[in-house]
């Protein structure tokens, strides 16, 4: 058994069985993966937005605390938004790629 070095460029190589419905269907899961990924960017912005309002009107002084909360949950919604979609990226590519 001997192992052979291969460059990084070459480890993966396009998959030329696949028919083109399986070529769609890859392409229809990835533009939803990137439909997730919005949303999940959108509900940051969302968010973030209510927060800084909420800290920035003086009429909700008295929700100061839920400003603050919204601020800290923003963050925390973008990056799970961004780790599932490299995710879910990631296991997609294994369907069209070929480890040899």
């Amino acid at each position: 058994m001997t192992s052979k070095k291969v460059k990084r460029s070459e480890q993966y190589k396009v998959n030329e069985e696949l028919i083109t419905r399986d070529w769609l269907a890859i392409d229809r899961t990835r533009m939803a993966n990137e439909r997730t990924f919005l949303a999940y960017f959108r509900t940051f912005i969302v968010i973030l937005g209510s927060g800084v309002a909420i800290l920035r009107v003086e009429i909700l002084e008295d929700m100061l605390d839920l400003g603050v909360f919204l601020l800290i949950v923003a963050p925390i919604v973008l990056i799970v938004g961004l780790v599932r979609f490299i995710y879910v990226k990631r296991h997609i590519r294994k369907y069209y790629t070929l480890n040899e």
